[in-house]
């Protein structure tokens, strides 16, 4: 029986070439589609859920409360994880961890950067990365231990064995290869090369300086909500904090895509986004399984007669389902097949798109068994509507048509395509609202002078020779200006709240008047390109008085409500300083939102950071060359490390850029398949009508009139989805701008303008196959009349 199903079905398909084709290309597209964003949200559900023990490890977050708002951070003090181990027995493991750092690497003539952690010994206990070499519960237990992944310790020692070799850390400190792990996966948020063991005297036992990042592992069976109640005031009762502060525990399988908190509580995160790119995916599927039940429908006339005689010589309902079924899973089966080679030419660009190294593992049976299941159940939903209708028919009803023209309803197939270009015309929406709201944010003023701007980390012996470094690159003409900072200036700086105060602010502004904090030393402005309103930069390089002078940004002064600043006395904690210039806000942070106040502070300590302003009459090229020259020169121990801060700046635009060519692909498929439908449908309309045509044009009609009654119909279904579509984008897309304070507002012209693009679209489809019909001699289509 089986074997007679496939055998009719393959005939059928290939008696219907031209509906096989469009039928097999929409399908493939949309799989291809689906594939791609499975292996991704595969790839987004795994982050740090592969641990052995991944239901009893979480992070220690801070919670504080303040005049009824909750707010949660997850940077935690020294003495948190050894107390937790110390008071409570429910814990198995704590692990502190530093934050990255990027470090220079020595090995006989071998010199590279990398970055890595340093961590607790345990850590590597509690989270079982894959070792090659060493193990776990010693690799770590030696303060001058280091252990390596697999791609660092062969950029160090190639095929030599990396294990009880000395490396040399930044010029300073050697330490022991005492373990090898594999590389990384893609799947995890830790962004490691190397891991060395904390020193145990950082900070110490200070409760009130926050620089770690906390793990604990519970014993098996612990209840955590019961525990985070238990724990919940460890902070307080060391510090005495008026803010309410706490501690609690928050699943490491869960920080990925559930790290958005509000008022205290976990409310999404990435998983939203996920959620949004799979039903995406999923939309573009039934897009493409709705061709199917269209031009299924659509044959219902010529496959009527076909029923019928088979119904009339003895064929049940059922084995005419299973027929119909067969057909759809083989057209579904052949689909799958071509969506898979597919998969394979576009996941490389999917993984340059979002930067991600994913891939399908052909070697995974359960890869295997996924794909043989999504066919079947593509080809059983996309098949069982037409299956259903085509059985359906009566001998009686559908025999007495032969020689006459019957017009098969079309409610059910007007819907179908009103949900097809509905959809499509949705993602055309999102595209224009998200490409507006990037160029939006990219026209914004920046407030700072991007171009020519270079920025080099303080390491190795800079910090020492800067002065000498500076004036080399002033008095040779390469650089206009320099300065050093504390972080790099597309970043926004350390954040500090309460303790400030100035004359006529009330206790309501210094509570709820947080800052920006940017250290630096002189030339800030200059440097940097910063319009200044009033007063000066600061010069405490050459001015020893300016220890006690600060800089404020527009927005600052905005808040604080002062008039006339410059020379007025600003206090920090028990700091004195005087207010010697304002200057023009700039972006710092993310440019959808709004400048926060900042304070720019005189230091020369933890100034991390060198900005340079190159001389513009010079090309960038021999700039760089001989700005490498002065750095090899003073610091030689270290490889010229340098970027440039437009680019920087860039970079802050990427994930609304992917967001905008995720978006502008899958509307182009969205309405490419619904085109193919369209193509597909008004093909056989014109063959269902075609004698009509033929005597429409015998009595002197234009081609014009025939191509404008065949395109009507389908022309009003595409309006029908636009009056639909409109509002569902509108409320969608105002929905995702929230998420941005700096934002456009939706205007109308772009609901216009999607419109008429997906009727344009739809017109020029439906009018070529309709002007071919509209051209076929009424001699060929009457002769059998």
């Amino acid at each position: 029986m089986i074997k007679n199903y496939i055998k009719m079905a393959w005939r059928n398909l290939w008696k219907s070439k031209g509906y096989s084709v469009i039928n097999i290309m929409g399908l493939a597209i949309g799989m291809t589609a689906v594939l791609v964003i499975a292996i991704w949200v595969q790839n987004q559900l795994q982050f740090d859920n592969f641990y052995s023990n991944k239901e009893n490890l979480y992070k220690v977050w801070n919670k504080y409360e303040d005049e009824g708002e909750i707010g949660v951070y997850d940077i935690t003090s020294a003495p948190t994880a050894p107390a937790l181990k110390d008071e409570f027995p429910e814990v198995e493991y704590t692990a502190r961890m530093y934050w990255l750092t990027d470090r220079l690497f020595t090995y006989a003539d071998k010199k590279l950067k990398s970055k890595g952690n340093e961590v607790d010994a345990s850590f590597l206990q509690m989270f079982n990365f894959p070792l090659i070499k060493g193990t776990a519960q010693h690799i770590l237990n030696d303060p001058k231990s280091i252990v390596l992944t697999v791609s660092l310790a062969k950029s160090l020692f190639g095929n030599e064995d990396p294990m009880d070799k000395t490396i040399t850390l930044d010029n300073k400190e050697s330490f022991k290869v005492t373990g090898v792990m594999q590389d990384l996966p893609s799947y995890t948020d830790f962004d490691f090369s190397y891991l060395i063991p904390l020193k145990a005297d950082m900070y110490g036992s200070n409760w009130n300086t926050n620089t770690f990042y906390t793990y604990v592992q519970l014993k098996a069976g612990t209840d955590v909500n019961a525990f985070n109640k238990k724990i919940a005031n460890l902070v307080r009762k060391q510090t005495n904090d008026e803010l309410k502060s706490s501690v609690f525990l928050y699943p490491i399988a869960k920080m990925h895509l559930y790290s958005q908190f509000e008022q205290g509580v976990a409310v999404g995160g990435k998983i939203e986004q996920v959620r949004l790119v799979a039903g995406i995916g999923l939309l573009i599927l039934l897009i493409a399984c709705i061709n199917f039940i269209n031009l299924s429908t659509a044959r219902s006339q010529k496959r009527a007669k076909e029923v019928a005689v088979r119904k009339v010589v003895g064929a049940n309902r059922s084995s005419l389902i299973g027929q119909f079924l067969t057909e759809s899973v083989l057209l579904t089966f052949i689909s799958g097949i071509l969506a898979l080679g597919l998969t394979f030419i576009v996941l490389p660009l999917f993984n340059q798109l979002l930067d991600k190294p994913l891939s399908l593992e052909l070697t995974n049976p359960l890869i295997w068994l996924g794909m043989l299941g999504f066919i079947l159940m593509t080809g059983l939903l996309a098949g069982l509507y037409p299956a259903f209708v085509l059985s359906s028919f009566q001998p009686i009803k559908a025999l007495k048509t032969i020689g006459t023209r019957k017009r098969f309803t079309l409610n059910f197939r007007e819907v179908l395509v009103v949900l097809q270009f509905g959809i499509a015309i949705v993602l055309i929406i999102a595209t224009l609202i998200v490409r507006k709201q990037i160029d939006y944010a990219g026209l914004r003023d920046i407030g700072y002078a991007t171009s020519r701007l270079i920025e080099i980390p303080v390491e190795g012996d800079i910090e020492k020779n800067y002065e000498v470094i500076k004036s080399e690159l002033v008095n040779t003409g390469i650089a206009t200006s320099v300065t050093r900072t504390g972080w790099s200036i597309t970043r926004d700086a350390s954040n500090s709240s309460g303790n400030f105060s100035w004359d006529g602010a009330t206790p309501k502004q210094i509570k709820n008047l947080s800052f920006n904090l940017v250290r630096t030393e002189s030339d800030f402005i200059k440097t940097l390109g910063l319009t200044l309103v009033d007063g000066r930069d600061l010069d405490y390089a050459r001015l020893a008085a300016d220890s006690a002078a600060v800089l404020l940004n527009e927005a600052a002064i905005k808040e604080m409500k002062l008039q006339n600043p410059v020379g007025k006395f600003f206090k920090r904690g028990d700091n004195t300083y005087t207010i010697v210039g304002v200057f023009k806000d700039f972006i710092s942070g993310s440019p959808y939102s709004p400048i926060s106040p900042m304070l720019v502070l005189p230091s020369k300590e933890w100034l991390y950071n060198i900005a340079i302003h190159t001389n513009t009459s010079m090309p960038t090229d021999q700039v760089l060359q001989k700005i490498e020259v002065i750095f090899k020169k003073f610091n030689p121990a270290y490889p010229f490390n340098y970027s440039f801060v437009d680019q920087q700046f860039a970079k802050k635009f990427k994930e609304q850029e992917q967001t905008g060519q995720l978006a502008l692909i899958f509307s182009v498929l969205a309405i490419f398949i619904s085109c193919l439908g369209l193509f597909g449908l008004t093909s056989y309309i014109a063959e269902l009508r075609i004698k009509e045509i033929g005597i429409r044009k015998v009595l002197g009609a234009s081609v014009t009139g025939i191509t404008t009654m065949l395109s009507k119909d389908f022309v009003k279904l595409v309006v029908l989805s636009i009056l639909i579509a409109s509002p569902i984008a509108w409320w969608a897309m105002n929905k995702w701008l929230q998420d941005f304070s700096y934002r456009i507002e939706i205007q109308w012209w772009i609901f216009i303008l999607a419109g008429v693009s997906a009727l344009a679209v739809a017109i020029t489809t439906v009018s070529m196959q309709a002007i071919k019909a509209a051209n076929t001699n009424p001699v060929k289509t009457l002769r059998d009349e």
